[in-house]
């Protein structure tokens, strides 16, 4: 059964679009037979997404640091949950697991594992996708940014071929499709 990463926040955003999406998500994991990878959490759309998949009858793993797990965060409903010493140690787990790995808008720690997972694929210790969800523009600032690191020099025009933006659930899916096979 193939994996997929979804990265995602802790928190459950303003924009309701953007918890559809999750839900979404979530179901369509399920009924393809991909099981969800992610954080481990209960709370915001990390519950959102994990809720969806598991209402689908779908298998989720997490992965969850035990300061977070301690803090009473940690979805206990789950098919597996994977408790880590520390962020570096879950983030390597996640990757280990994945085969595909889905950005969705959340704040500093789904950057950071945006970055790292990129960085890692940037620097050839992996080469699975990577889908970033641009959903309502969320990501154009990050898009200016690369737009700027470019400008710069500072990154590769191969920097393309590292990942794909989406801005929908569709697109997403078809992405999610395409690069499984299925």
């Amino acid at each position: 059964m193939k994996r997929v990463a979804v990265y995602c926040g802790s928190r459950v955003p303003k924009n309701q679009e953007i918890v559809e999406l999750a839900k979404n998500l979530g179901s369509f994991l399920a009924e393809h037979k991909l099981t969800l990878v992610y954080g481990g959490g209960k709370v915001g759309i990390m519950g959102v997404i994990a809720d969806a998949c598991l209402a689908n009858n779908g298998e989720v793993i997490g992965v969850i640091p035990t300061a977070i797990k301690e803090m009473e965060v940690a979805h206990t409903g789950i098919t597996e949950l994977h408790e880590t010493q520390d962020m570096h140690t879950r983030k390597a787990l996640i990757e280990s697991l994945s085969d595909l790995f889905v950005v969705l808008p959340g704040g500093f720690g789904t950057l950071d594992e945006f970055f790292e997972i990129l960085t890692w694929r940037q620097l050839g210790y992996h080469n699975k996708p990577i889908v970033l969800v641009n959903k309502n523009g969320y990501f154009d600032g990050l898009e200016q940014f690369i737009g700027r690191g470019l400008e710069e020099d500072f990154l590769r025009t191969s920097i393309h071929d590292l990942f794909t933006i989406t801005t929908n659930f569709n697109d997403t899916a078809e992405m999610i499709r395409s690069e499984l096979e299925f």
